[in-house]
């Protein structure tokens, strides 16, 4: 239906890693196959020319979570969402190898996306236009009011920290969103899930038959100031 942000992931990495290339033969922790962890790791492994399945050993499970066998030396790489990256740096482990905030290409690309269920767009299309420009008012937000926002996600228990709240929120350039090709995205990473056999159908089809961007393009048109 649309986007909402960029940035929001770190790929963290041991000495001796200096890009995606070589974690190949590495030990990557993810919470599970098919995560949002492993599918953004698979993607960077498959752009440059790494075989996923096959080069990287992935190390799954919740508890320890992957963030806590990085920090004791256990694997040697993992990708980290907020509050975790500030987390870490807080504790000054911040060897970070991607930034989704300013390496390319990741950072042409929204890394969070608003989608729908096909039967209630068609179904209750005024609703779903006004969730949308809910997402991106909340987004904008943001930006306008971080500690306000930070104050919010502490508040509803997804952060402890009100501080590694506000630092994450100050990090991401939520404003931005009107910069950036929400259809241009699906292509990417559908292109690259498609290329690791993750998915079935080729970014064509997935474009076809499982996006509308109507809703989008008219609030990018409305919500120009």
């Amino acid at each position: 239906m649309g986007g909402e942000h960029i940035g929001c992931f770190e790929l963290f990495a041991r000495e001796g890693i200096r890009g995606i290339p070589d974690l190949k033969g590495k030990n990557v922790g993810v919470q599970a196959l098919g995560s949002p962890q492993h599918l953004f790791i698979t993607t960077m492994a498959v752009h440059v020319g790494l075989d996923p399945a096959k080069d990287i050993r992935w190390v799954t499970g919740v508890s320890p979570r992957p963030m806590e066998l990085f920090a004791a030396g256990k694997i040697d790489a993992f990708l980290g969402f907020p509050p975790e990256p500030q987390e870490l740096r807080a504790r000054g482990i911040a060897r970070v190898i991607v930034n989704s905030v300013r390496d390319r290409p990741w950072s042409q690309y929204f890394c969070c996306m608003l989608g729908a269920n096909t039967e209630f767009v068609r179904k209750h299309p005024i609703a779903t236009k006004r969730v949308l420009r809910a997402v991106i008012k909340a987004a904008e937000l943001c930006t306008a009011q971080p500690e306000w926002a930070a104050q919010r996600i502490v508040d509803g228990g997804f952060s402890k920290q009100y501080d590694f709240a506000l630092q994450a929120i100050k990090d991401l350039p939520y404003a931005r969103w009107r910069d950036y090709d929400a259809e241009d995205t699906i292509r990417y990473y559908a292109l690259r899930l498609y290329e690791a056999k993750m998915v079935k159908s080729p970014p064509s089809r997935l474009m076809a038959q499982g996006t509308d961007w109507r809703f989008w393009n008219e609030l990018k048109r409305e919500l120009k100031s």
